[in-house]
């Protein structure tokens, strides 16, 4: 692997995930691709970021990677009819569902209004990827605790705790989920939902020299 190319919180902003890519300088024959969660909710075209991240995977096989985030797990939860339900309406669900032609008051099993293909992709996301030196998340981890034994919850969830901390896990953390004017460096850390979806830019950071590179 030659370099990581690591995407920001998209939240449904569909034009700046388009305009971000194609800035990238990748090489698909060494490079990767990770996307840090939060797909959905909030923005315009959450069904449209969802396919695209779709047609990315089945474009460049084993070089895209899309990390879980808390707003995906709100939207499955909210699909089975789960007790995360509320959250998910009232952290921009709506926008989702009317991505999706989902109505709100549909009735259980609300998967069944999915695309399977889509369905399957929130299903699939992964909770983190740790490379020799760093460790992308969503939301970050806890401090005090190896990275093996990090729980979901923490993943996709933490924040002050985490922010504050100067905590050495033995890598550096990659995360998204809070959102800053500008990235957030520190030699621990490195944050880079820069809040997109409320007219900040969308950020990919570019490891391991540490580039950004903004839409």
């Amino acid at each position: 692997m030659k370099r990581i190319f690591a995407i920001g919180d998209i939240h449904g902003c569909l034009d700046k995930v388009e305009t971000l890519l194609s800035k990238l300088p990748i090489d698909w024959s060494s490079d990767l691709l990770v996307f840090l969660g939060d797909y959905v909710d909030r923005g315009p075209d959450p069904a449209g970021v969802v396919q695209l991240m779709i047609e990315l995977k089945a474009e460049h096989p084993g070089r895209v990677i899309c990390l879980k985030g808390n707003h995906e797990a709100m939207f499955l939860d909210f699909l089975k009819g789960g007790p995360l339900s509320r959250a998910f309406i009232n952290f921009g669900g709506k926008n989702t569902l009317n991505s999706y032609g989902i109505p709100l008051d549909t009735e259980l099993p609300r998967e069944r209004h999915m695309p399977k293909s889509h369905l399957q992709f929130l299903k699939s996301l992964p909770l983190c990827l740790e490379t020799p030196k760093f460790f992308l998340v969503h939301a970050g981890v806890k401090p005090g605790k190896p990275l093996k034994a990090q729980t979901e919850e923490d993943m996709l969830w933490i924040r002050h705790e985490f922010i504050k901390s100067e905590y050495d896990w033995g890598k550096r953390i990659i995360f998204g989920h809070t959102s800053f004017d500008t990235p957030f460096i520190t030699h621990n850390k490195i944050g880079i939902d820069t809040g997109a979806v409320y007219g900040g830019r969308l950020t990919c950071l570019v490891l391991p020299e540490v580039d950004f590179l903004f839409a």
